[in-house]
C-alpha cells in the first residue's frame, strides 16, 4: 500500500510518537495530506527528558497537538526483572496505554513510525504490536530507513539525520533488574557526552558500576583526547570506564 493511499483511507488517525526519524515523518506526510491526527507520547523511566524534549519541539514545528502521559514502566510486572522478552511486555503495556487514550479522544486508528527494515523476528516488540492492532504505514508502504531520511531531508525535517536511539532499558544486560539508579547512572553520562559532542554512542552498564561507552570508530580519536575529561565527568556514578574496542 502507498502512504498516500493509507492517508485516503484513513483521515484521522492517532500517532505513537517519539520525536525521532520516522514517526516524524509520518506526522509530516499525514500534516500535508490533510489528515485530522493527535500525537501521543508516554513517558516512562525509560526515555530521557531529551527524547521528550525532541517530540514537543517536532510536533509544535508541525502544528500538531502532543499528548504527553507519565506511565510507571518500573512498577509492571516482567519488566523490572529485565527478561529476554521484556522488550515485548514493555511495548505491550505502552500501547495498550497509548490506545487508551487515542480511544478516549475518539481515534479508533492508532498508528506507529515502524518502517520496512524493521523485522518481527528481530525486535520481540513487532509482536505487540501486531497483536494490539496497531498499523504501521510506513512498514506497510515498503519504506526503508534510508528512504524515509532521503524524503525527511527533501521535506526539510531536522530529523533527518538524528541518530537512532533505543530507550535506556537496552543498555542494562538481560537477566539484570532494572532499577531507577541504574537508569539515572546511564542517563546522566550519555547526556554528559552528548554535551561533549558526541553522537550516535551508547554507553551500556557492566553492573554493578562499570561503564562501557560504544562510540563509531570515526570518534575513537576524540575519546582518547579527551579521555581525562571524560573520567572525571562520569566518575562521580560509575567505578570504571571502558571502551569497547568493537566500536559501534
Amino acid at each position: 500500500m502507498q502512504l498516500q493511499r493509507f492517508f485516503e483511507q484513513n483521515p484521522r488517525f492517532a500517532v505513537a510518537f517519539s520525536g525521532g526519524v520516522d514517526s516524524s515523518y509520518l506526522l509530516n506526510a499525514a500534516v500535508s495530506a490533510g489528515c485530522d491526527i493527535r500525537a501521543y507520547f508516554v513517558k516512562s523511566e525509560f526515555q530521557p527528558e531529551f527524547e521528550l524534549n525532541d517530540a514537543i519541539r517536532v510536533a509544535k514545528s508541525l502544528g500538531v497537538a502532543l499528548m504527553v502521559d507519565n506511565f510507571c514502566i518500573l512498577n509492571e510486572p516482567g519488566i523490572a526483572s529485565n527478561p529476554v522478552d521484556r522488550c515485548y511486555h514493555c511495548k505491550t503495556k505502552i500501547f495498550t496505554r497509548l490506545r487508551e487514550l487515542a480511544n478516549k479522544d475518539g481515534f479508533s486508528v492508532l498508528c506507529d513510525g515502524s518502517n520496512a527494515d524493521d523485522l518481527e523476528a528481530d525486535r520481540p516488540g513487532m509482536r505487540a504490536l501486531r497483536e494490539l492492532g496497531v498499523i504501521s504505514p510506513l512498514r506497510d508502504s515498503g519504506l526503508r530507513k534510508s528512504e524515509i531520511r532521503r524524503l525527511s531531508a527533501r521535506a526539510g525535517l531536522r530529523t533527518h539525520d538524528k541518530p537512532p536511539y533505543a530507550c535506556l532499558a537496552t543498555r542494562i544486560p538481560t537477566g539484570t533488574a532494572i532499577t531507577q539508579d541504574f537508569l539515572a547512572m546511564i542517563d546522566c553520562a550519555e547526556t554528559t557526552l552528548l554535551k561533549m559532542g558526541f553522537s550516535n554512542f551508547r554507553v551500556r552498564l557492566i553492573p554493578p558500576d562499570t561503564a562501557k561507552i560504544q562510540v563509531p570508530d570515526k570518534q575513537w580519536d576524540e575519546v582518547a583526547a579527551r579521555r581525562l575529561e571524560i573520567l572525571e565527568a562520569l566518575k562521580p556514578d560509575f567505578n570504571s570506564i571502558v571502551l569497547d574496542m568493537a566500536g559501534r
